[in-house]
């Protein structure tokens, strides 16, 4: 097919990348620990270790974990937030040759049990705070190795009391000790002792096991291989090079790492291409603290700044976020789901820096599509496919759509992973004939090879034969000065089949069903505008600030059943 999005990108941005010039993605990792070794690479809580550091600790991990008999390919879970643990063991069980399973660390026994047994971890790294989440499920899964994590480890300093809970947790869990776990320093000093035997590695090789969010259905496990997480790595990497030459020229990149590494986005567009370009990546173990995150903020002048539209428009409300220094912000790259055209107004006005928007998934490691980042304007697309990456906008049957009409999205590029893990029937369903994934969005593609994601299938809306799709009206509801945040579902209705329900978390605390209402009525027709309108206090999010419909909808059936 014909890329016609190619005449829109920024000049020095190529049509392909060549990521076969790297056999793996450590061979990528290895190559910055050499080039940047006196460089910071991570900073958490005032506390950094530079590449060399990073080199020396993943590689005693690495011959640790190779000590205990595990088979190359094996996997190995690693369960923690943001802190300095979780480069080093990640790079570790690459380095190692085994393949890591991240998890989220606020799982519940039932969902870590199910993504233990799903991947078949051999053995696990785990913050002790959430250890004990381990020790209720271990003994139904195939893990026989635990290596304990605790928060002084890497920091310095012992008895470090931080609250990582991101829920409404009012006291710190308690960490509980696993028998037969070994401590994290305690495995480093075993692994510089050991024999560290380097495997060749080729591209093909499963680089990690990344579950999707369960927002379509039960979790499952997208298999990335090296060769995918390397092509995105250099895709990001040339789209991005355009608005990081403009100036002020920074030397070293620093990257706010909000996002959890565990997530897709965060651990290529924060941990990994912060360490093919040497930047130094800024965790953030509670981007929640909104208070304290702005503190952080304060410590730095940060040049590249991924995030989710909650997390950016969560910050816009922070009292002294305003005062913060921007003049080295260069990038500022939305994902994760909509960004919304208030939020991205109001970021350029606050800190100078366009916000743009970009798409991806798991299954695509997970960049597809981003807007041009060197220029001051927000889109309201998805953007262009970044590099060596096809876009087709299909019907049900498959067949591409004429430009203008909307369809499923469906990408085809060396970022797409291999399939689901140990499910060829899951695979099957979403991959076409001709190997392209289908997303499960409904898109519109421009004559310019602009995207803009119309909605997912399912939560689309069906009023008296009408598609309503819930972005277009939250992006409205958005935009209305009183309202902080937003959700659309659909429920039943005796007169439509379905009807509009929107959920509100009030910024002006007068603010009033009818004036919502009467705001979406001068901007939506009228089948569009919610006939519901509920006020919360708070919406149901995933821990990378993703709003959960689903939740909203299971609720409403409840309610009603």
């Amino acid at each position: 097919m014909e890329r016609i999005w190619l005449k829109q990108y920024p000049p020095g941005v190529p049509a392909d990348i060549e990521p076969t010039q790297y056999a793996s993605l450590v061979d990528l990792l290895e190559e910055s620990f050499a080039k940047f070794s006196d460089r910071k690479a991570f900073i958490c809580m005032d506390k950094a270790i530079t590449y060399r550091d990073l080199d020396q600790l993943s590689m005693a991990l690495a011959a640790y974990l190779q000590s205990k008999g595990l088979q190359r390919g094996a996997r190995v879970a690693i369960m923690m937030p943001n802190v300095l643990q979780y480069p080093v063991a990640t790079a570790a069980v690459l380095r190692a040759g085994f393949a890591v399973v991240n998890v989220n660390p606020l799982y519940t026994p039932r969902e870590l049990e199910h993504q233990l047994k799903d991947s078949g971890a051999e053995a696990i790294i785990v913050l002790e705070n959430f250890a004990h989440t381990v020790q209720q499920v271990i003994s139904k899964t195939a893990v026989k190795h635990v290596i304990m994590a605790s928060m002084g480890d890497l920091l310095g300093f012992k008895g470090m009391i931080v609250n990582l809970v991101v829920r409404k947790v009012k006291k710190m869990v308690p960490a509980y000790s696993i028998p037969g776990a070994v401590p994290f320093n305690e495995a480093l000093s075993i692994g510089r002792s050991a024999t560290f035997n380097k495997p060749k590695l080729s591209p093909g090789d499963v680089a990690f096991l990344q579950y999707t969010g369960g927002t379509t259905g039960v979790s499952k496990g997208a298999t990335l291989l090296h060769r995918n997480i390397v092509a995105n790595v250099l895709q990001n990497d040339a789209w991005l090079q355009p608005a990081l030459k403009k100036p002020p020229i920074v030397d070293n990149m620093i990257i706010v790492c909000a996002l959890p590494l565990y997530h897709i986005f965060a651990l290529t567009a924060c941990y990994l291409l912060g360490v093919r370009s040497g930047g130094t990546n800024l965790l953030i173990p509670n981007p929640r603290d909104m208070a304290g995150f702005v503190k952080e903020l304060q410590k730095y002048q940060v040049s590249f700044f991924p995030a989710v539209n909650t997390l950016y428009n969560g910050l816009l409300n922070t009292p002294g976020f305003d005062k913060l220094d921007f003049s080295k912000l260069k990038i500022s790259n939305g994902g994760g789901m909509a960004t919304q055209k208030a939020v991205a107004e109001k970021w350029l006005k606050t800190t100078g820096c366009t916000l743009s928007e970009g798409y991806g998934l798991s299954e695509t490691s997970p960049t597809l599509t981003c807007n041009r980042a060197d220029i001051e304007q927000f889109s309201g697309t998805i953007g262009l496919p970044v590099p060596s990456t096809y876009l087709s906008i299909r019907d049900d049957d498959g067949n591409e759509v004429p430009l203008g009409e909307s369809g499923e999205i469906c990408a085809k590029g060396p970022q797409v992973m291999a399939g689901y893990w140990n499910r060829p029937d899951e695979t099957a369903k979403v991959m076409t004939a001709d190997g392209y994934f289908r997303t499960g969005d409904i898109g519109v593609m421009d004559e310019k090879g602009y995207t803009r994601i119309v909605d997912r299938k399912k939560d689309m809306i069906l009023v008296s034969g009408f598609n309503v799709y819930p972005n277009e009206i939250e992006e409205v509801i958005a935009g209305h000065p009183g309202v902080l945040e937003c959700a659309v579902i659909g429920i039943p209705d005796s007169k439509s089949g379905e009807a509009v329900k929107a959920f509100v978390v009030k910024k002006d605390p007068n603010l009033t069903a009818e004036s919502v209402i009467k705001f979406c009525q001068e901007q939506l027709t009228g089948y569009k505008v919610p006939k519901h309108i509920e006020f919360r206090t708070e919406l149901p999010k995933t821990n990378v600030g993703k709003i959960l419909r689903r939740e909203l909808r299971d609720e409403k059936k409840a309610q009603a059943a």
